[in-house]
Order: C-alpha cells, then structure tokens, then sequence
C-alpha cells in the first residue's frame, strides 16, 4: 500500500504564503507524477499544480505565477509553495500521485486525506 501524508494547510491573510508538504510512504518502487488539487465548497476538484518524474510541471490558470510546486525525490515528497494568497484560494488542498508499487509494480493512483487552506480578506 501507499499513504500520502499532507500538511501545511492553515489560515492565512491575503497576500500572505503558506508552503504544503506531502510525504509518501509503503511499498513503492517508483513515482510517476506528485501533484496538488484543490475542492472549494460547492466547486469541483480542480488542478492546482503537477510534477512529473521528468521534472515538467504544470499549473492551473488560476495559480500561474503565484504557487510553486516543487519535489524531493530522495524523500518522496512534493512541496507547494504558496505566495500573494487570494480568498479564492480557500479550499481543501489534496495531494495525489500516480506510483508503481506493491509486490506487482502496478500503476497505484493515491490521494491524500487533504488539508484545508484559509485565506481572509
């Protein structure tokens, strides 16, 4: 199996940073791809930011410029740093990876529990 601990999340004002942090752990051979979404009350799970085992990144429109994904891969970890934080950013922020693991290598899709982030006008 694979766990995906989150944390980091918490309230902060406008304009202010927060960094996210998720660690994963279990029988993992290899991780393709570490990321972060994000659910807003009444809104759809949406893309906040995705890296590759190649080190390609991608960012949704909305965080462009301001959030920074970034990853330790001896750590398997992936990191979100958070700048110039808006209330729209308010949301539940999960982690997600697409991993190779457990006795069969197989392609092993994980969540984490998710973080809630606040941000106050």
């Amino acid at each position: 199996q694979v766990q995906l601990v989150e944390s980091g999340g918490g309230l902060v004002q406008a304009g202010g940073s927060l960094r996210l942090s998720c660690a994963a752990s279990g029988s993992i051979f290899s991780i393709k791809t570490m990321g972060w979404y994000r659910q807003a009350p009444g809104k759809q799970r949406e893309l906040v930011a995705v890296s590759t085992s190649g080190d390609s990144t991608n960012y949704g429109g909305s965080v462009k410029g301001r959030f920074t994904i970034s990853r330790d891969n001896a750590k398997n970890t992936v990191y979100l740093q958070m700048n110039s934080l808006k209330p729209e950013d308010t949301a539940v922020y999960y982690c997600n990876a697409g991993t190779i693991a457990g006795p069969g290598f197989l392609y092993v899709e994980v969540w984490g529990q998710g973080t809630p982030v606040t941000v106050s006008s």
